[in-house]
């Protein structure tokens, strides 16, 4: 028997990273908001890695962070450690990466959730997505014509349907208990708990990860909705007991000595740094993997979901590089107040005596106790194709989609799309536009335009490498591209925003300052450079133009002229970026207005590709099913051509010069 528990503006299925991150941006906009968990021990869950960012994660925390998220903040308040990464490189790849208490940061993220003003959060366990369908009079937009029959195009592309608009829309959520909760807004962040099946050898069993209860029935749900389902799969390493190694065999890994902060609101200047350690594979641990490499799941045939590519198990490390002689592993400590060490770079869901065997043949792990062991989780998750750029369903209105339930792999990827969730939803429920950030705003832009416009075969892994304009999107700069979105919104707080101000300017007014401090190749001028550390000059130049050399610093110029004005390290950082890196930036600020050009030419949500003539059967195939906003998401498609596109927007124009006769 059900009965209605509850009536919500936003109802939020699932409260891993990209759950609290919808929930909170969801009610922090004024909607009365519910975050449904399995278990209330399950809000912020780290079951995989003990940490934070990372390269190309580290920017999406800081561009979480800069809209108005919690993750950053939540994270500088419980991690214990801290390291900038790839700091031999420019600074478009600089990455912080942080270990975190993992209890420390969950329990602190549920208080932030249990506190947070028209937010409730419920252990209940989601069955069903109620849905209702849309009457045709409230569906808005004309409905596309089909090409008549006997047309030239329509006998090439009778199999390419006309698109109506969403026939359905969500109304609430049923869970197994019986209650029924309402809401013209959801949004799923189930994680990898649809179906979820763990794998240890032979070994099976339905199960969520670290032993959670999954969620078996809301697949079926999804199914019965018309959502078209992936298995995907992912794992995770052992962990040991910190009194069983032997760190005298590893090789330290410290923290920085300087304090470091992922969110721009952070003023932590100290904190109690936890080492980590470095130990390697050896041949020997290679011998017992190949030797059993028959009872290895993903080799006998238990395993069907696909794995993550850039997060390979051990097993699948041995098979893909034969030649390589040892993999690094890293030893990183799961907490302050527990024994619970994470062997990074070993996972595995090989039998539980093989896991031990091999364990024992590493450096430092000889006398290793597993206290819990390495396993595989398969579980659904959606394509995310069906997606508009807002993460709303394209056929189910007000229904929305987060986090790893959208196909992608770790805290960070969820955080950002559940942020992004939470903000459109309220947005929906508002009547206003949805926030789309572009490829040339965010790492963000970049993740929810891959996964809505290219999909993925495998769990999505943010990489620096997919942002093509990356010397734009640097981790240090989120703040100036993001936070006034966040305050368009109402996520930025008044303090956030003051301070944002604050920095804008003396950014300014650094630039204005070595723009107009002139220095002249005198004896005083030289000397006063000599003495500050910077080589004598030999014909007149602006401050600015010397801060153009690799070799100087502000601090250095300011100790030369000391009218420049004096600047925090994070403010100093951008001076120096914006001067040195110019050309560079200038030259990518062309290449966005290009794309900005397509980006800018809107495609008609009803439009019918079966209407355009010259395009070719697979772009019409895939425009159909991706429904592209614009012309710039359509040119990105897998299978359409610049030629198809160019065919496209000679059509778009004469369509519109035809409309406005």
């Amino acid at each position: 028997m059900q009965f209605v528990a509850g009536q919500y503006d936003v109802i939020v299925i699932g409260a891993g990273h990209a759950g609290v991150e919808a929930a909170l941006a969801a009610a922090r906009m004024g909607k009365k908001t519910l975050l449904a968990t399995l278990s209330m021990d399950n809000i912020a869950l780290m079951p995989c890695n003990p940490s934070v960012g990372g390269p190309a994660k580290g920017h999406l925390v800081r561009e979480v962070d800069a809209l108005g998220g919690e993750m950053g903040v939540n994270a500088d308040r419980t991690c214990i450690q801290f390291r900038m990464l790839n700091t031999g490189k420019g600074p478009a790849v600089h990455a912080l990466r942080a270990q975190a208490d993992k209890k420390l940061y969950q329990f602190t993220m549920k208080e932030t959730c249990e506190n947070t003003e028209h937010l409730d959060v419920k252990q209940i366990l989601i069955t069903d997505l109620l849905i209702e369908d849309i009457p045709m009079s409230e569906a808005g937009g004309t409905v596309a014509q089909d090409v008549p029959a006997g047309g030239d195009v329509a006998a090439a592309t009778s199999h390419v349907p006309a698109y109506h608009g969403p026939t359905k829309r969500v109304t609430g959520v049923a869970s197994e208990t019986g209650e029924v909760y309402l809401a013209p807004a959801i949004i799923m962040a189930t994680g990898t708990y649809l179906k979820g099946r763990i794998i240890i050898g032979e070994h099976t069993y339905s199960g969520g990860p670290n032993g959670q209860r999954p969620a078996m029935r809301f697949s079926e749900s999804l199914a019965k909705a018309g959502i078209r389902l992936m298995r995907f799969k992912t794992g995770t390493p052992a962990r040991v007991d910190a009194r069983t190694l032997d760190y005298d065999k590893m090789q330290l890994q410290p923290g920085d000595e300087e304090a470091r902060n992922f969110s721009f609101m952070s003023d932590i200047t100290t904190r109690e740094q936890v080492p980590c350690y470095l130990t390697y594979t050896n041949e020997a641990t290679h011998k017992i993997l190949r030797d059993n490499m028959d009872r290895a799941p993903m080799a006998n045939g238990i395993i069907e979901g696909v794995g993550p590519r850039y997060c390979p198990s051990i097993e699948t490390k041995i098979l893909r590089f034969p030649d390589k002689d040892r993999h690094q592993l890293f030893l990183e400590p799961e907490g302050l107040h527990t024994n619970e060490v994470y062997v990074q770079g070993m996972s595995t869901s090989m039998p539980m005596d093989v896991q031990i065997a091999f364990l024992h043949t590493i450096p430092g792990l000889e006398h290793a106790h597993v206290m819990r062991a390495g396993y595989a989780i398969e579980y659904d998750c959606i394509d995310p194709t069906q997606l508009k750029p807002s993460l709303e369903f394209k056929d189910i209105r007000g229904f929305f989609s987060a986090g790893q339930s959208n196909g992608t792999s770790g805290y960070e990827e969820a955080a950002a799309q559940g942020l992004i969730a939470g903000i459109n939803a309220a947005q929906f429920l508002k009547g206003e536009d949805p926030v789309i950030l572009r490829r040339s705003d965010a790492y963000i832009g970049v993740l929810i335009d891959d996964l809505v416009t290219k999909g993925t075969h495998e769990p999505y892994r943010m990489m620096t490498s997919r942002a093509e304009y990356r010397l734009l999107l640097r981790q240090d700069n989120a703040d100036m591209r993001l936070t006034p979105i966040g305050r368009r919104v109402g996520l930025v707080t008044d303090a956030r925003w003051d301070r944002f101000l604050q920095k804008k300017a003396a950014i300014e007014d650094a630039l204005a300052a070595l723009h107009g401090a002139t220095l002249t190749p005198s004896t005083a001028q030289n000397a006063a450079l000599e003495e500050a550390g910077i080589a004598p000059i030999h014909s007149a130049c602006t401050a600015y133009d010397l801060l153009k050399r690799t070799d100087v610093h502000y601090e250095q110029l300011r100790m030369a002229l000391p009218d420049l004005p004096e600047l925090t390290q994070a403010v100093e950082a951008q001076v120096e970026i914006q001067s040195r890196y110019e050309g560079y930036i200038k030259k990518q600020m062309e290449q966005v207005a290009h794309m900005e050009r397509l980006e800018s030419k809107r495609i008609p949500e009803n439009i019918n590709y079966a209407d355009v003539p010259s395009l070719r059967d697979e772009a019409r195939e895939k425009l159909a099913a991706i429904r592209p906003a614009s012309l710039g998401q359509a040119s990105r498609i897998s299978g359409v051509s610049p030629a198809d596109v160019s065919v496209l927007a000679v059509w778009m124009e004469q369509q519109r010069r035809l409309a406005a006769k």
